[in-house]
Parts: C-alpha cells; sequence; structure tokens
C-alpha cells in the first residue's frame, strides 16, 4: 500500500493547475470518501494500538510509525458512525493538518483519482448530522464521493486557541493601515473560517467571509468597479486557504495577478498543507505569504506586515 504514495513528489506538480488528486477509501459502509493526496504521508495497514488513559473517545489509540507516536483516530466514528471494526483488516492514512501529524482509521482504502477542483462542488445547503462534516462532494464513476472537513473533527477533538497574545501586534497600527478597507478571507472549512474570524476580531478590523476561490476572485473584481485604479481602494488584504472547491488558492492567487485592478492586493495563503513545497508555490503564484494553520499570533503579525506594506 506504501506504494500507492510513490509518486507524491509529481502529484504536487498538479497544485496551481486548479486540479488535485484524491485518495478514495470507506469506512464502516459503502459509502467512498476522499482526502487530498498532498495532505498524506503514508498509508499502512492498521499497526497494533496502543490504549491511553482518558483518551478522547474518538481516539482509538496511539501508534508507533517510523519511531514516531502519533494518535490514532477513528474517522467512522468521529463522523457519528460505527466503530471501526475489524482492525486486522483495516488501514490508517497518516497525514499532515494544522502542524500536526495524526492517522486516520479506515475500514479499507481504494485508490488515487485525479479531478479537476471545478469538479468538487460545496456539501448540499441544510444538511446535518454526519453530513455537517462534509468540506465538498464529487461524483467518480456515477459514484457521489464525499470529503471530510478533516478540520472540522480535529477542532473537536482538540480546540485550537484563536485569542492573540502576541505583544508585537499593533492593534492601533493595524486598524490605521487598513482605514475604512475590509479583509477578505475565503475558506472552505467553516471551522476555519471562524477560526480567523475569531483572532481577527480580537484586532476590531471590518471583515467578510467567502467559501472558495471563485466566490473571492467574483467578489473581488465587483468590488473593483467601484474603484478608481485599483481593488485596494476597498479591500486591504487577502487570506485564503489553498484547498477549495471550485478555484484553490493558488489559482486564485494566479488571476488576481493577472487582473490590472486586483494586482496590486496583498495575498496571505492559510493552510493545512505544510512544506518547502508550498513555499516554492507562494513565490510562483506571486502570494506574499504563507502560513500554516492555525497560529492566531503569526497570521495577526502577517497583517500587520502585509496592510502596512502599502
Amino acid at each position: 500500500m506504501a506504494s500507492i504514495l510513490d509518486s507524491v513528489n509529481q502529484r504536487t506538480q498538479l497544485v496551481g493547475q486548479n486540479r488535485l488528486e484524491l485518495l478514495l477509501f470507506k469506512l464502516e459502509g459503502r459509502q467512498r470518501y476522499g482526502i487530498n493526496v498532498f495532505k498524506v504521508r503514508e498509508v499502512l495497514q492498521c499497526p497494533p494500538l496502543t490504549a491511553i488513559p482518558k483518551r478522547n473517545k474518538y481516539v482509538r489509540g496511539i501508534a508507533h510509525v517510523r519511531g514516531q507516536t502519533i494518535s490514532v483516530i477513528d474517522l467512522s466514528l468521529a463522523t457519528g458512525g460505527k466503530p471501526v471494526v475489524n482492525l486486522s483488516t483495516a488501514f490508517i492514512i497518516i497525514a499532515e493538518f494544522n502542524r500536526s501529524v495524526q492517522g486516520f482509521l479506515v475500514s479499507s482504502v481504494e485508490r488515487i483519482i485525479n479531478i479537476n477542483w471545478d469538479a468538487i462542488m460545496p456539501p448540499p445547503k441544510g444538511t446535518g448530522g454526519k453530513q455537517s462534516y462534509l468540506t465538498a462532494i464529487t461524483e467518480i464513476d456515477k459514484e457521489l464521493v464525499e470529503i471530510l472537513d478533516v478540520e472540522k473533527i480535529l477542532e473537536e477533538i482538540s480546540p485550537s486557541p484563536t485569542s492573540i497574545s502576541s505583544s508585537s501586534v499593533d492593534t492601533a497600527a493595524i486598524n490605521k493601515d487598513l482605514g475604512d478597507r475590509l479583509i477578505l478571507i475565503a475558506d472552505d472549512s467553516t471551522v476555519a473560517r471562524n477560526q480567523v474570524k475569531r483572532a481577527l476580531e480580537g484586532l476590531g478590523v471590518k471583515m467578510h467571509l467567502v467559501n472558495n476561490g471563485r466566490e473571492a476572485l467574483t467578489y473581488l473584481q465587483q468590488a473593483a468597479k467601484e474603484c478608481v485604479v485599483s481593488v485596494t481602494e476597498k479591500v486591504g488584504l487577502l487570506i485564503s486557504d489553498i484547498e477549495m472547491p471550485d478555484m484553490d488558492g493558488y489559482t486564485l492567487t494566479a488571476e488576481i495577478r493577472l487582473d490590472p485592478q486586483l494586482k496590486n492586493l496583498h495575498v496571505i495563503l492559510h493552510t493545512s498543507l505544510s512544506g518547502v513545497f508550498n513555499q516554492q508555490m507562494v513565490k510562483k503564484v506571486g502570494a506574499n505569504d504563507f502560513i500554516a494553520k492555525f497560529n492566531p499570533d503569526e497570521l495577526a503579525e502577517s497583517v500587520q506586515k502585509w496592510l502596512h506594506a502599502e
């Protein structure tokens, strides 16, 4: 199974082309789920799990993988389903989210598929229960594939702090630089959007939140129509996720740099993806900064830096 990810370095070339690859898996049932390959370190047959006292009910135990101790979360249980029963045939997907490495216990792993971001749709509105853990859906082989909001699952297990404590953040200076403009936030994860919102609320800034890159681009283009020279007359800064349905953050940034009225807008890419490759892509598409989720102090310091850089 490890060979399924042998070409991850080649696969990352898809990023910035509004394409991605999904690793398909199943929990307890026939429904297929997907996770972005770029977040996956490796896939292993489930190793022996060690129980830990007072663990979260969704954590099945810890595993020792290549000298590292990793918490293993039962994805089926965490999304409101039955626990994965047969550990002898189960797999763990080892993935990196929000500066930490976790193992996700799944019943089976199928294959990797290549897909356009515009084929990834937001989940239906008004869905509740298990669907509240969906961040997107798509169709493969005439079957619905659900893409889980892993950030929501992790937030429920281990909530992230959102208050700003850095002494280097000057709220008065930020508001002076921003003036009567707003900060645009684009993220398909409700949890991630709210984390950014709560952090920046402490700065007293005006914000507008959208769900994906396409919505962000449309908003900026409409705002630019009301400006004399540049959209920066209305919008002081864009904070964008990278992985989003319809249009990813890299493509959004590239589109902004190609538009004469948008090109001067400062862009901070704020994502659960990490690594050297992302830093290279930041430069390639013309983003101003890259911050791994979620550290409110680092986010606030970056906001202060790029608002003042005008």
